[in-house]
């Protein structure tokens, strides 16, 4: 959830805002351009959403004033009487009314009769007004006042202007929602009461009192004190809560404390009741200091009634330099911990980790250093394992590298690229696990280099490269020394063509390219099955890594190889937009001996030899050549077998904004397939075209019923493993949301969360927020109302208080 504070600042006390502005220069901006560098006989305007400031001092005094009437009385430098049809002007305030008189000694203005003032976007309307214009003082019975930007409003009892800095209001109703012509006396569908409002912005402060929150007529939110910023500046005080639900904790009921402690750093303080586990509090504190910046969050349960202990959560990011701001020493931390092997499960949004059951600490201290055209890098790192185990298979840990010490470096320069890696690392286990995966650390130092020249010129180029990979290694093994080593050399080329031609496809003029490509690699073979395997595993196979001369990812196996990769793909390129309407591919790889060192079936190393002479071809495509339809596939496949042994294909229809729905499906033969379907769509309501800004409305019962979700099902087991189902109501002045989130944690175990959100636009989001679980899940969701300009980017998070 998130508050807008400005909204209920601008919607009471919007002229106050303004005034204040356009007092903040100390003379008119200068135009863009004067009129005599003007072009004779020509004009230009430029839009713009607000005024120019107003000058001070002496140059305040001598802005002039325009006055229109239909009757106008004057005594100079005395008083000047105007009636019907009134307007009446000076700087950025216009005040139109049916009577208005000006004394001109004391600069005040008092009109009677559909007063209305317009003033740095705001627009008041009401009976009576008594105001100083020029030092803005003064007041306003019954206004109702607009926000043409917010697209709110609402209206006082009284308005009394303090002076341009500070001002009141009593009894004040703000709303985002239009009023029913029919109905006058009718409720919006919901509004924010006070009995009175201050506003100082020399404080950047506003102080509510007697603020009652009311949707469809029911009072939902009741605050004796209301204390908010005028801006996006932090301050302390309570957040609005949050109501979670999921089947492993029940309801969760979160009160969020913010705390501004310095201009660089804050906290925020989360207690919260979870209805089968008990009290918990949640905490962050963030800090960016000159050369320091990071974030710790803590999360505690004292005492989980559901497992009888207490539990927590430790997340830490830190990132600092020292010396000069440019290459001076770096270090940095990254460390995720938590109290039991259950926590991701039973708190699966909790934690920030890309891996819920693997989580990582990171220490790292890093050199730059420059000689001429030659770049490098020193650097100390350290790296641990926290393996959270279950009740299903074993997770196996990586190894740990306690240290790891290395020196890269790399000149670039007329087209040669040389770069040198020398790396020592100890490799260990997380205790416990040695045992149960049967493994052995140890240490390795080695030295990976290159030097390549490339060739390049129109419509071809050539990348001659040589490579080199040597490591030593020392293990100890049944309490016995062990050393061994290797060096691997490599040798490729790397060659292609881009040609295109002027064409005409799909009805439209375009450009169709022609890019084959040939990789030629040459590795001798080295025995490896005996040496130890620390951080090696097999490359995915797609049409990035085929073209890599090594089938193995890590330092510890290289694959020999002789053999000859041979690939084009070519596109249509639309000659006006660029856009590109199709793309096909075609890639296969020529064994020109047996490759020996290759990847087991489960992608481990020390495989079986391969005497496949040719590998999978591999086939892409995409097109965006139907207006709204995107289709998007690659199959591998297999000539041995003569059938794919692996496809994926997508199809996405967006026929708008707001209209959205995909579906994947993915196979990978004998081991998964698996169907996705995502979508937002419009059930039932008047279409959108495109997204409004916060504070746009509607005609009242005229909303928009969305349905959104993303589903994945296993077609191997028969079960859904993934899924967010949900709908959102669009009534223009609020947003409802209701999404259900369902994560698989295990074969036969899952975690369902509910969440609800109201959103009063133009105000505030309550409830628990659904929006980073679309985003997430949904391929193109898009929110229904644009962030408010200006806006923190964190929006999620919430950095106004709602009261002390």
């Amino acid at each position: 959830m998130r508050i807008t504070p400005l909204a209920l600042a601008a919607g009471l006390l919007a002229s106050a805002c303004a005034a204040r502005a356009q007092a903040a220069s100390a003379a008119p901006a200068a135009p863009a351009a004067s009129a005599a560098s003007a072009p004779l006989g020509s004009a230009a305007l430029e839009a713009s959403r607000s005024l120019l400031p107003l000058p001070r001092g002496e140059a305040a005094q001598r802005l002039p004033i325009v006055l229109r009437a239909e009757r106008i009385r004057s005594q100079p430098e005395l008083e000047t009487v105007a009636e019907g049809k009134v307007e009446f002007r000076r700087g950025g305030t216009v005040i139109r009314a049916d009577r208005l008189a000006y004394d001109t000694a004391q600069d005040l203005a008092g009109a009677t009769g559909n007063v209305r003032v317009s003033r740095g976007g705001a627009i008041y309307s009401g009976p009576e007004l008594q105001l100083r214009v020029q030092r803005f003082e003064g007041y306003f019975l019954r206004p109702e006042f607009e926000f043409t930007q917010l697209g709110a409003g609402g209206r006082a009892e009284r308005v009394d202007f303090l002076d341009s800095a500070r001002s009141t209001a009593t009894r004040a109703e703000y709303t985002s929602c239009p009023r029913d012509p029919a109905q006058p006396g009718a409720e919006p569908a919901w509004v924010l009461r006070t009995e009175r409002v201050s506003i100082d912005l020399e404080k950047n402060e506003g102080v509510a009192q007697g603020a009652v929150l009311r949707f469809q007529d029911v009072p939902i939110l009741a605050l004796p004190a209301l204390s908010f910023p005028l801006s996006d500046a932090r301050k302390s005080g309570w957040l609005p809560p949050s109501i979670n639900t999921d089947n492993r904790s029940g309801v969760e009921i979160s009160m969020p404390w913010y705390w501004n402690i310095a201009p660089q750093r804050d906290a925020t303080l989360t207690p919260r009741f979870i209805s089968r586990r008990g009290l918990g509090l949640d905490s962050e504190f963030r800090y960016l200091e000159p050369r320091d910046e990071g974030a710790l969050n803590l999360d505690w349960l004292p005492n989980d009634r559901l497992t009888g202990g207490s539990r927590q959560a430790l997340q830490w990011q830190h990132r600092g330099s020292m010396g000069a701001l440019q290459g001076g020493l770096r270090y940095s931390a990254d460390l995720v911990r938590v109290s039991d092997d259950d926590w991701w499960k039973d708190f699966p949004n909790a934690s920030r980790s890309l891996t819920a059951r693997l989580l990582h600490a990171r220490l790292a201290l890093e050199q730059p250093l420059q000689w001429g055209s030659t770049q490098g890098l020193a650097y100390v790192r350290a790296l641990q394992w926290q393996v959270l185990q279950g009740s299903d298979a074993a997770v196996i840990s990586p190894y740990e590298r306690t240290p790891q010490v290395g020196l890269r470096l790399q000149l670039q320069r007329q087209g040669w690229d040389m770069a040198l890696e020398t790396e020592y690392n100890r490799f260990t286990l997380p205790s416990g696990t040695e045992s149960r995966a049967g493994r052995e650390g140890g240490e390795r130092v080695h030295l990976l280099g290159h030097i390549s020249h490339a060739l390049r010129e129109p419509g071809w180029w050539l990348v001659p490269r040589l490579s080199l990979n040597a490591a030593a290694y020392r293990q100890t093994v049944l309490q016995q020394r062990q050393q061994s080593s290797r060096v691997i050399p490599t040798l490729s080329l790397d060659a292609g063509f881009e040609l295109e031609r002027n064409t005409t496809a799909f009805g439209r003029p375009v450009v169709q390219t022609l890019e084959p490509r040939l990789l030629y690699v040459r590795t001798p073979f080295r025995a490896q099955s005996q040496l130890p395997n620390y951080d090696a595993a097999a490359k995915d196979f797609n049409f990035v890594s085929i073209y890599t001369d090594n089938q193995f990812s890590g330092i510890d196996r290289v694959s020999d190889a002789h053999q000859l990769t041979a690939g084009v793909t070519t596109r249509f390129v639309d000659a006006v937009t660029g856009a590109e309407a199709l793309r096909l591919g075609l890639v296969q790889r020529y064994l020109f001996r047996n490759q020996r060192v290759t990847a087991a079936a489960d992608g481990s190393p020390d495989g079986p030899p391969l005497d496949q002479r040719f590998s999978d071809a591999l086939l892409l495509g995409s097109t965006s050549v139907l207006p709204g339809w995107t289709l998007d596939g690659a199959v591998q496949y297999n000539p041995d077998l003569q059938r794919s042994v692996r496809s994926i294909v997508g199809v996405r229809f967006s026929p708008g904004p707001f209209r959205t729905i995909g579906t994947t499906y993915r196979l990978a033969r004998g081991l998964s397939e698996q169907m996705e379907v995502g979508w937002q769509w419009p059930l039932y309501g008047p279409a959108r075209s495109g997204s409004r800004s916060a504070g746009a409305s509607q005609a009242p019962c005229s909303g928009t019923w969305y349905s959104v979700g993303r589903v994945n099902y296993s077609l191997k087991d028969s079960r859904i493993t993934d899924s967010v189902l949900g709908f959102e109501y669009d009534a223009g002045c609020w947003i409802g949301r209701f999404v259900a989130e369902r994560l698989s944690t295990g074969r036969s175990e899952a975690t369902t969360r509910l969440m609800l959100q109201l959103e009063l636009v133009g105000l505030s989001r309550l409830g628990s927020n659904p929006l980073r679980v679309l985003k997430d899940n949904i391929p193109g969701y898009r929110l229904l109302r644009e962030e408010r300009s200006g806006a923190s980017p964190a929006a999620d998070r919430p950095t106004a208080p709602v009261h002390d």
